[in-house]
């Protein structure tokens, strides 16, 4: 039994590093061709729980790091994106993703401040620790990103994905690269 155990989490971490690897191929051949005001910083850092189970002590400071990166041109106001990142979830494991969307962007002014709102959806592949044996599984999620050309918040709801989990908002800091 503790052999099975052991090559289960042994298979799983060899997993994740395959697809880790993959992940980091796949933003790095975004970024070949990418300027600099296009590359983006993704800081994990919060998910709110919108339901408690009894007994849970969920993990709300998720934090971990990523990139994301933009396809933007001056008169199109779609923009597609890739992205991937790794953090520790909300049962303190940790979650590594990959993927791309597509954000409708809309300007706006507060006062001085040009600000942006991108609504969109996400597509991913990703690997949990305690989800599907740690196997990579596929999902589509919705996508907000609020702030300015510089840095903005990128949101995303989590509905109930399974019957021990919770829905869920989860918040991302997202700074833009001049030079990298």
């Amino acid at each position: 039994m503790i052999r099975e155990v052991s090559a289960v989490r042994a298979d799983a971490c060899g997993r994740r590093q395959w697809f880790l690897a993959f992940a980091v191929l796949t933003l790095a051949l975004a970024a070949s061709s990418a300027r600099s005001e296009e590359l983006h910083l993704l800081v994990n850092g919060k998910a709110i729980h919108l339901e408690k189970q009894q007994q849970v002590d969920y993990n709300e400071s998720n934090w971990g790091g990523g990139l994301q990166y933009d396809w933007v041109t001056r008169r199109a106001p779609w923009v597609p994106y890739a992205t991937a990142a790794g953090f520790n979830d909300s049962n303190r494991n940790p979650s590594y993703y990959a993927g791309g969307g597509l954000l409708r962007r809309y300007y706006f002014r507060a006062g001085d401040t040009r600000l942006r709102v991108d609504v969109g959806a996400v597509g991913f592949v990703m690997v949990r620790e305690d989800y599907k044996n740690g196997d990579p599984f596929l999902g589509v999620l919705p996508a907000i990103s609020l702030g300015t050309d510089k840095v903005a918040v990128n949101m995303t709801y989590i509905p109930r994905v399974d019957p021990k989990m919770v829905p869920l908002l989860f918040f991302q800091l997202k700074l833009k690269l001049s030079n990298f």
